[in-house]
């Protein structure tokens, strides 16, 4: 899912970040996802594949090979509600201030709709988030949730 009114890719040093989904390389986010993500390991490969065709992936690529380097996706209604989901890095471009490229593209993209609320998890990351403007819930005893924890 790509919104044709969103600039297609957008520069980060040697990154492009882009929303089209043709770019993506499944079988890298996939590897990264189920071998080195505490959230999603073990994911089977259909999964990741069905997660990625229901949602708005964002993904930074190196301009010099064309390389995928991070990946983001956003499940959303395009109206009231975002959730920020499968961020990941790969490890040689950790540290350059991508991360918060890609989710600073995320939020930037969101922005026109005017969204009620953007979520996210995290166990590790949040200095990552907090630079973007994202806060700890202020009343964690509202939500609740459905399913494993």
């Amino acid at each position: 899912m790509t919104d044709p009114t969103i600039p297609p890719a957008l520069t980060h040093g040697a990154y492009e970040i882009s929303t089209d989904p043709g770019r993506l390389d499944r079988v890298r986010i996939h590897h990264w996802l189920s071998t080195d993500a505490y959230w999603a390991l073990g994911r089977p490969r259909d999964t990741q594949d069905r997660a990625i065709d229901g949602s708005l992936n964002f993904a930074a690529y190196h301009r010099g090979t064309g390389e995928i380097a991070a990946y983001a996706r956003v499940v959303t209604d395009h109206v009231t509600f975002a959730w920020l989901c499968d961020v990941y890095v790969d490890r040689p471009a950790r540290g350059t201030g991508l991360g918060t490229a890609l989710v600073t593209a995320v939020r930037d993209h969101l922005e026109p709709y005017g969204l009620r609320r953007i979520m996210l998890a995290t166990a590790d990351a949040h200095g990552v988030y907090e630079k973007v403007g994202f806060e700890s819930l202020g009343n964690p005893d509202k939500w609740m949730v459905l399913g494993a924890h």
